[in-house]
């Protein structure tokens, strides 16, 4: 089966195997595996290969080929068409705009399904890289809302511009 990839400039988004996506949460550091959401942990017991909406996407350089970092969606679309998005590159290939690539490249993706209306996002309720990444992308500041599982945050939104 040939899985999903998403091509940009620089960068390949390729769809990991639910195989791949379970064995790496297994192999996280017991501190970092207890901060996944036990929302996300129920999607990923009912998930199957190819269900993009709970697998996450490796982040490869074209060039190189090297993996620079991780992206995905935190389940699927809701009643109201918003699905939420996460990334992180890996601290050797940060500040080389490899976020703001895939972060764009995956709203774009998300923004082209029928059953999407908007993309959302959530960072630290400060300035600092993140939110540099979703400006650039195009989210607009929310403000700040209280996640169950990660505290307050800033919360950042893009919608859809699909003419019917």
């Amino acid at each position: 089966m040939d899985r999903l990839t998403i091509h940009t400039e620089r960068l390949r988004l390729t769809l990991e195997s639910l195989a791949a996506t379970r064995q790496r949460v297994l192999a996280l550091p017991p501190g970092v595996r207890e901060q996944v959401s036990a929302d996300y942990l129920k999607l990923l017991d009912t998930a199957s290969d190819g269900d993009f909406w709970v697998l996450g996407f490796n982040v490869s350089d074209r060039k190189t080929g090297a993996t620079v970092g991780q992206c995905g969606f935190k389940g699927p679309p809701s009643a109201a068409g918003m699905v939420e998005i996460a990334y992180a590159i890996e601290p050797e290939f940060q500040n080389q705009g490899f976020a703001t690539e895939a972060a764009a490249a995956l709203t774009r993706f998300a923004l082209q399904q029928p059953e999407v209306q908007t993309v959302r996002a959530h960072s630290l309720p400060e300035a600092n890289a993140s939110t540099r990444v979703l400006t650039k992308c195009g989210f607009r500041q929310l403000g700040e809302v209280q996640d169950p599982e990660d505290g307050l945050v800033w919360r950042w939104e893009i919608g859809a511009t699909k003419n019917g």
